[in-house]
């Protein structure tokens, strides 16, 4: 049974009623971003029941020294941790000196709790009796800024209703907090300042081993009934933490309110020297804003965001609520002003994965931000692993290979590998694929071919020649074989001849070749440069084409069909209908060795084959290969549904379109995989946009055209969308009676639409 304790609704996500057993998954679903930090709904008053604190600095890090019981060669040293960041949100609130604890009141009611979608803001409003039988009406509101993104702004209200009340706020910085997930219970952070100046606050603290340094910060001010007052604080502070009292008699019904404004500054934007005077900076700014300023600025952005971004769905209102909840988080995570970000699986919502970078940002995010934002965002995420080319080697070099072979990590911070798991470090070796895959998408739908001469075709190179190395001439098929690797599908580990391994290695070294020739024939500087750097010989290149045109993909006569592994029909093919459903999810109710001999497929694995490279296959082939591989995936991956939704529309099945749609877009929201409460699945979020732009919308790039074949679910009135194509803005809008297709940014562009060529011009003002 899915959770089902959030009311549909359009803009918000909205949770009525008081339940500790729901507090962590909330904290999850509410979390809010802008980028540069982010935070778990955490509430701002202390809480003494189960919770998970959560707040996180984009690219701040701790490399946790790995913890295995076997060590084996080539296993990375560390584990990067996605670090919990000091508190800055606390404000610890007693009533007649009593303090406000959720947890404890005798009674909560009337609880509400709201993440505003279309403002960009996280609200809780609540009527609390507390062990001393006050009774108190709060009212809190908190965003992140996009404008100043190094701030965050809290308004928290409360009045008395049964009789006059002291009542005291305490907001502070802690910086005393620990990690959920350690290997080792280190100590990640070091306090070496805690200071004031007037109502600010600062702590300044690096973390271990990375020393990254940061100042967390805050700044205060009082209100009755909106009226501002100045009241003297009680200062106190320990090694880790500082804090402000600010006590006033309030009547009944009168409301006592403080602005809270917080945040971070970092040495990756400052000097480190500098940090406190750049907080204090950002803090009188913010302050001179107010908060209600700074808010009406929050919703300004956030428009902006939504005027390219939004998806409109009606008449479902659970699917609408599942897209713009997909795309806020993703806003929220990742908005391409800093190139050396990338898009971490849990964002700003849980630590699980460690670090920011896994291969779901090359298959699944990258089309997401070319279409909704400006083309510069997407060139930033290839540019990333550019950057780390140097690291991809040498992570190859660990593991035997040479020549400047490149292999990516499965799991990074700074280019290094740090995941350990050996299933998946030493064998999950398609990430390299990805990687390749996003340099040809990017060109395809930008056709912005700059990147490839000026830093792709050194990636390219890098890629190519770890797949060369990588694969075995078999004298028994003479063909070359990959061996010993695991698919997408993560519950086959250590198989030979994976199709989509197979198969994306040797589209990876032809596409290397293909540019390379380009490249050195039409941008001679670009290739003098890059030959001088990789030194490719005529020899070297005649080795890769003998791999790219005899690899071996393991092929069934009988069910004719590209098999999954070599040894795919060997299992007891049981389909997932008749699986008993006590058993699910099988990730959480098998043992190990049992997945793996199962034939139960976590997520798209040969079809994420299919889905790349829709082109050199029939839709034939495609149908055979979904009716096949689908009936034995069991959708454990938030990375599934999404692939399966688009083929599903492809093949002109609606309703299983739908329905993986809906799993899709509400995956956290309904908690399907049972574990919403350890953070949400960021980059599977990106696959949901995908599930309705590329599947119901059918968009494609044919003949270098932007090309559309719309469907639409018939349990929708309509959706509609935008994309930037090549710096031109196209609106689709759908229907049950048809599609309509309009150009609202430049120049006249051709499209295809349901395989007819059609001309959109700017209509006139």
């Amino acid at each position: 049974m899915n959770q089902d304790y959030i009311k549909p609704d359009n803009w918000s996500i909205i949770e009525e009623g008081f339940d500790v057993e729901r507090v962590k998954s909330s904290e999850s679903l509410f979390s809010i971003g802008n980028g540069a930090m982010g935070q778990r709904a955490n509430f701002e008053e202390y809480y003494s029941g189960p919770t998970f604190q959560g707040s996180y600095i984009a690219g701040v890090y701790y490399p946790d020294k790995t913890r295995v019981g076997w060590w084996k060669n080539g296993y990375p040293e560390y584990f990067a941790k996605v670090l919990n960041a000091p508190s800055w949100i606390g404000i610890n609130v007693f009533v007649n000196g009593n303090p406000l604890d959720l947890f404890t009141c005798k009674e909560v009611v009337a609880f509400k709790r709201e993440l505003n979608m279309k403002e960009g803001w996280l609200s809780r409003t609540f009527k609390a009796t507390l062990p001393n039988d006050v009774v108190v009406a709060v009212e809190a509101k908190r965003f992140l800024s996009l404008e100043l993104d190094e701030v965050g702004a809290i308004s928290y209200s409360i009045t008395p209703l049964n009789g006059t009340a002291e009542i005291t706020f305490e907001p502070y910085l802690d910086s005393g907090i620990t990690n959920e997930d350690t290997n080792w219970d280190d100590k990640f952070w070091e306090t070496t300042a805690v200071s004031q100046d007037g109502n600010k606050a600062f702590i300044e603290a690096h973390t271990m081993k990375t020393e990254f340094k940061t100042c967390t910060f805050m700044a205060s001010q009082c209100f009755i009934n909106s009226e501002k007052l100045a009241l003297e604080a009680n200062v106190s502070h320990t090694e880790r933490s500082i804090s402000f009292k600010y006590s006033q008699q309030v009547k009944q019904d009168d409301t006592f309110s403080i602005h809270k404004f917080g945040g971070y500054t970092v040495d990756r934007n400052h000097e480190a020297s500098q940090l406190v005077y750049a907080a204090k900076t950002v803090l009188e700014k913010a302050q001179d804003l107010g908060f209600q300023h700074l808010l009406a600025q929050q919703e300004l952005a956030w428009a902006k965001i939504w005027e390219m971004a939004d998806i409109t769905i009606d008449g479902d209102v659970k699917a609408q609520q599942g897209i713009r909840f997909n795309i806020m988080q993703l806003n929220h995570t990742y908005l391409g002003k800093d190139a050396r970000l990338n898009i971490g699986p849990k964002g700003f919502t849980g630590e699980k994965y460690g670090g920011s970078t896994y291969w779901d940002t090359e298959a699944y995010c990258i089309p997401f931000y070319m279409a909704t934002k400006d083309q510069e965002v997407a060139r930033n995420l290839l540019e990333y692993r550019y950057n780390h080319l140097d690291r991809a080697i040498e992570n190859a070099e660990k593991l035997g290979f040479t020549n400047g072979a490149a292999l990516y990590p499965m799991v990074t911070m700074n280019g290094e590998e740090c995941h350990n798991e050996w299933e998946i470090t030493f064998e999950e070796i398609h990430r390299n694929g990805a990687i390749a895959f996003a340099i040809f998408n990017y060109y395809r739908y930008t056709h912005d071919y700059s990147y490839i001469p000026e830093k792709g075709l050194e990636v390219l190179i890098g890629i190519a020649r770890f797949w060369q190395q990588r694969a075995t001439y078999s004298t028994a098929k003479k063909q070359y074989v990959i061996l010993g690797v695991t698919g997408p599908n993560e519950y086959e580990n250590n198989v030979n001849n994976n199709f989509y391994t197979n198969y994306i290695a040797k589209w990876c070294i032809d596409y290397a070749i293909e540019n390379i020739k380009k490249v050195a024939s039409e941008y001679e500087a670009d290739f003098d440069r890059i030959q001088n750097k990789v030194q490719l010989s005529p020899e070297e290149l005649e080795q890769w084409k003998a791999v790219a045109g005899n690899m071996y993909l393991a092929f069934s006569e009988e069910q004719n069909v590209y098999l999954q592994q070599d040894g795919f029909l060997d299992k007891e093919l049981i389909t997932v209908a008749d699986l008993d459903k006590a058993s699910r999810p099988i990730n959480q109710k098998w043992s190990w060795d049992r997945i793996l001999r199962s034939p139960y497929i976590k997520q798209a694995d040969t079809l994420q084959g299919f889905y790349f490279f829709e082109d050199h296959f029939t839709t034939e082939e495609l149908e055979r290969h979904f009716d096949f591989y689908e009936p034995y995936t069991v959708h454990e991956s938030s990375l599934s549904p999404c692939v399966h939704s688009i083929q599903a529309a492809k093949l002109n099945r609606m309703d299983q379109a739908y329905e993986f749609y809906l799993r899709t877009s509400r995956l956290d929201l309904d908690d399907y995989n049972k574990e919403v409460e350890e953070g949400l699945h960021i980059t599977s979020m990106a696959g949901t946009w995908m599930s309705i732009v590329e599947g119901f919308g059918g968009m494609r790039i044919k003949d270098n055209t932007l090309s559309f074949e719309p469907k639409i679910p018939k349990q929708w009135e309509g959706y509609s969308f935008k994309v930037n194509f090549r710096n031109q803005v196209v609106k689709v809008k759908v229907t049950q009676k048809g599609a309509e297709f309009k150009l609202e940014k430049g120049d006249d562009l051709d499209i295809i639409a349901n395989n007819i060529k059609m001309r959109l011009r700017l209509e006139d003002e």
